[in-house]
């Protein structure tokens, strides 16, 4: 599929961007978030892209042709089966730090392609260096896989290369790197989808429509449960492998020595050491909370703000590698009154609490690989209400019905073809994000915190906004 708008070409790691002063952001801020609040609601979705199992192969002209970005557990396991379904959709390339997952990566599609053909497949070719792939002027889109710390930064430089965009939550490592990527996508135009999942799952849709109709009374609470993460001992240094580029890994953030636990199996796709890295992420308030806190604030109408004053507290491991919170409960205010409150001694899942009543939503049995925390709820639709009749109330065609799609990769893969925003768009992802890291913020200083969701800046608190950015290591990084 080859779009008519120019691409805009690279600069480096990633083209600069026209600066806006403070006063601009926020005024340009506050007209985009009126205007996102109506569309959020008036969008009903749109025609499912039809799997490659019913229309067969299609010709290559008329395809969408992709990258993969990061070839580890959650694209193998999640992100490439969800594309290679689909007819309309063609994996041409992959990119990884490490050689070896680069080869596996191509063995796994051609494979799938020469499955899905009836004839041997070699088409997928393979990169070590992302802004190579970028280059390639035959990729329409990117589907970016790679661990956190690189998120914001790879998907900043697809916009400018003018690649739609399919992100894996969380959108960035820092608030500040979330900002710069809204901008950045809104300025370029590209189609841009988080892979906030949830959205396309249909007991999630239930629940935010029921809330957002009024099912529980006016809305007083939210509980986000999340599950946890153990710590770990320390490590021994290790020699880098002579496949990995492990300097390009670390990325904007500090050198520190090679250990294996502290990256990724060099056998295997099983769950990374990194993601219990602060180094890397913030822990499951990003790494969870990314889907939950979307879901939360689905159901209550603030997917285009967050919190007005957040508090909390955390326990932290004293020693070891693995470094992310441990149990921990942290609170956010909304300017509405409503309180969200999220926590590990939580199930899994989100609580609507209201005057009237209560909902409760969750994965329930689902997963997306073999080492997701499943929820406590024995329901394998996961989803629950303080009265059964809540769940079997008729919303009217005067009432609030929000966006469906029965399929996020498909989502997005339509929408790269009508150019119409996907159900997670970019600023929908920084706000989760944001609101996130927010909670995180909280649990470092232990008082409570006043933010402003318009300048998205703390205020009168010097040290806590020096937590929304992270000094960043020559040469990689966002540019200042």
């Amino acid at each position: 599929m080859r779009k008519c708008r120019e691409r805009l070409p690279l600069s480096g790691d990633i083209a600069q961007l026209t600066p806006m002063t403070n006063t601009q952001r926020a005024s340009s801020r506050r007209q985009f978030l009126k205007t996102a609040a109506v569309v959020s609601t008036a969008v009903t979705g749109f025609p499912s892209i039809v799997p490659a199992t019913v229309l067969g192969a299609q010709a290559p002209s008329n395809q969408i042709t992709i990258g993969a970005i990061g070839v580890g557990r959650i694209s193998r396991g999640h992100d490439m089966p969800g594309l290679w379904k689909f007819s309309q959709a063609r994996i041409m390339a992959v990119c990884d730090l490490d050689a070896r997952r680069v080869d596996d990566a191509k063995t796994l599609i051609n494979g799938q392609y020469a499955k899905s053909s009836g004839k041997p497949y070699d088409g997928v070719t393979g990169y070590a260096d992302y802004r190579e792939l970028l280059a390639n002027r035959d990729i329409d889109a990117v589907v970016i896989s790679t661990p956190d710390h690189w998120h914001a930064a790879i998907a900043m430089a697809a916009a400018r290369a003018g690649k739609d965009i399919y992100l894996q939550k969380p959108a960035s490592l820092t608030i500040a790197e979330g900002r710069a990527l809204s901008d950045a996508v809104h300025r370029t135009g590209v189609i841009f989808q988080i892979g906030s999942q949830q959205r396309s799952q249909p007991q999630f849709l239930r629940a935010c429509e029921l809330v957002r109709n009024g099912r529980v009374g006016q809305l007083k609470t939210v509980q986000v449960g999340l599950p946890g993460d153990p710590a770990g001992q320390d490590e021994p240094e290790m020699p880098v492998p002579p496949h990995f580029n492990y300097d390009m890994w670390l990325g904007s953030t500090p050198r520190v020595y090679y250990t294996e636990k502290r990256v990724h199996p060099q056998v295997g796709y099983d769950r990374p050491g990194w993601l219990r890295c602060e180094q890397f992420g913030a822990g499951m308030i990003t790494g969870w909370g990314a889907h939950h806190i979307d879901t939360a604030h689905w159901g209550m109408g603030t997917e285009f703000t967050g919190p007005v004053e957040v508090s909390g507290k955390a326990e932290f491991p004293k020693s070891g590698l693995w470094n992310v919170h441990g149990p921990f409960r942290t609170e956010g205010r909304y300017a509405d009154g409503v309180v969200m409150t999220v926590s590990g001694d939580f199930p899994n899942g989100i609580r609507f609490e209201g005057t009237d009543g209560w909902i409760f939503v969750s994965r329930g049995n689902e997963t997306v690989t073999s080492s997701d925390p499943g929820a406590k709820l024995k329901d394998a639709q996961a989803l629950a209400a303080s009265d059964p009749r809540i769940l079997d109330s008729v919303i009217g065609s005067d009432g609030v019905h929000l966006y469906k799609s029965s399929d996020h990769h498909g989502n997005w893969l339509e929408c790269i073809r009508t150019r119409q925003q996907p159900i997670a768009p970019v600023e929908v992802a920084h706000r989760a994000c944001s609101t996130c890291l927010l909670h995180h913020i909280a649990m470092k200083l232990p008082r409570p915190l006043h933010w402003d969701p318009v300048t998205e800046r703390f205020r009168d608190d010097d040290e806590a906004n020096a937590l929304l950015s992270r000094p960043q290591r020559h040469p990689y990084g966002l540019p200042t």
